[in-house]
C-alpha cells in the first residue's frame, strides 16, 4: 500500500501526483465506509420514522382517553342531576298535598313538569355522551393496537441494526480513524474541495479515473489534450462537467493494487 505519510500543511514539497495519490486513497477508505454504512439502508430513517410515528399514536391515544374521561364525566354530571330532579319532584309532590289553593297547585304541578323536561334532556345527554364515548374507545383500542404493531416493528428494526452494527463496527472504526489519518497529509484547500464534490455527488465519488475517453463519474468525453494532462500529474485536473477530479487508469491500477482496505 503507498503510505501517504499525515504531514501538516507547510509541505509545499508534496508533488501533485503525491496529492493526487492521497486523495485516491482517500476516495478508497471513504467508499470502502460507505459500503458498510450502506448496509444498513434505510434501517436508520425507518426506525425513525416509526419512532415518531409512535409518538404520534401516544399522543393521540393520551387526547383520546382524555376525550373519554370528558364524556364519562359530563354523563355522570347528567346523573347528578336526574337525581337532584327527582328529588325535587318528590318534594313538590309533597307539597303538592299541603296546599290550600288550585293557582299554589299549579304552580308546583309546573314546577314537576319542568323537573321531568329535565330528567328527560339528562337521559337524551347521557345516551349522547356514552355513543360518543363508545365510539372514542373504539377509536383508543384501534391505536392501542397500532401502537402494538409500531413498536413491535420497531424492535425487528433495531435488532437488525444492531446486528448490522455489531458486525460491521470494528471495521467501520478503523476506516474512519485511516479516513482522519489520511486527511492530515492533503491541505486543506484540497480537502475542502474534496469534500465539497464529495458531498454533492450522489455516489459519494470525488476522485475518479478517465474510463474509455470519458469522466468515470459522469461519463461524459474528455478531451484528447485533457487526458494526456490528467497522465502527465503536473496539475489536478477536474472533470468540466460534474467538477469530479480526475486520475489516470495507471496510477489508479497501482494504488488499487496495493490497497487493502481493513488492513492497516
Amino acid at each position: 500500500m503507498v503510505d501517504i505519510q499525515a504531514k501538516k500543511v507547510d509541505s509545499v514539497d508534496i508533488s501533485v501526483e503525491e496529492k493526487l495519490r492521497a486523495l485516491y486513497e482517500l476516495q478508497h477508505v471513504d467508499s470502502e465506509i460507505d459500503k458498510i454504512r450502506s448496509l444498513k439502508g434505510d434501517l436508520p430513517l425507518e426506525a425513525q420514522d416509526l419512532e415518531d410515528e409512535i409518538a404520534g399514536l401516544e399522543t393521540r391515544i393520551k387526547n383520546i382517553e382524555d376525550e373519554v374521561k370528558h364524556f364519562e364525566t359530563q354523563a355522570s354530571n347528567h346523573r347528578v342531576k336526574i337525581k337532584e330532579c327527582e328529588q325535587q319532584i318528590k318534594k313538590y309532590e309533597t307539597q303538592q298535598m299541603k296546599v290550600r289553593n288550585n293557582r299554589e297547585y299549579d304552580s308546583l304541578t309546573k314546577e314537576i313538569e319542568y323537573q321531568r323536561l329535565e330528567i328527560q334532556l339528562c337521559e337524551k345527554r347521557i345516551r349522547e355522551f356514552g355513543d360518543q364515548a363508545s365510539e372514542k374507545r373504539h377509536q383508543l383500542d384501534k391505536a392501542k393496537n397500532n401502537l402494538k404493531e409500531r413498536q413491535a416493528d420497531l424492535e425487528v428494526k433495531k435488532n437488525e441494526l444492531k446486528l448490522i452494527i455489531a458486525e460491521t463496527q470494528r471495521d467501520e472504526d478503523v476506516l474512519l480513524q485511516k479516513s482522519l489519518q489520511l486527511e492530515k497529509g492533503i491541505e486543506p484547500r484540497l480537502l475542502a474541495a474534496y469534500k465539497r464534490i464529495r458531498g454533492n455527488a450522489r455516489n459519494g465519488l470525488a476522485v475518479v479515473t478517465v474510463q474509455r475517453d470519458a469522466c468515470g463519474g459522469c461519463y461524459n468525453k474528455i478531451p484528447p489534450q485533457r487526458q494526456l494532462d490528467v497522465a502527465s500529474r503536473k496539475k489536478v485536473i477536474v472533470c468540466e462537467y460534474c467538477g469530479r477530479i480526475l486520475i489516470d487508469n495507471e496510477l489508479a491500477t497501482f494504488i488499487n493494487n496495493s490497497f487493502t482496505p481493513t488492513n492497516f
